[in-house]
């Protein structure tokens, strides 16, 4: 089972609990569908706005075993208020370069 690190909008916090994150996950669904059931070995936020501690945190859960880090659904997509991070293109662009093209990262969770 794939192992999978997780990093949140730091601002959702406080209005949601990642519960959907942890399902799809589980069970291997919606961006799990092309690796099937993971394992979440850390979930952890971007450290706030402009999100330069995603970059860091990614490494981090890379070197305690994750194999593939995600970018939950409230980054991109703005789930669940429905206002994408205005950083989330660099932030993503920035933890791909720093992991390397042999690590898969996601964009979304649901």
């Amino acid at each position: 089972m794939t192992k999978v690190g997780i990093i949140r909008c730091q601002q959702t916090e406080d209005m949601c609990p990642g519960n959907t994150d942890f399902i799809v996950a589980r069970e291997g669904k919606c961006a799990f569908e092309q690796t099937g059931p993971v394992e979440i070995v850390g979930f952890i936020s971007c450290g706030g706005c402009p999100g330069k501690k995603a970059v860091t945190r990614a490494k981090m859960m890379m070197d305690r075993g994750a194999q593939m880090i995600v970018f939950a659904s409230c980054i991109k997509n703005g789930n669940p208020i429905g206002f994408p991070c205005p950083h989330s293109a660099k932030m993503i662009e920035a933890a791909t370069k720093k992991l390397g093209a042999d690590v898969k990262v996601l964009d979304w969770t649901h």
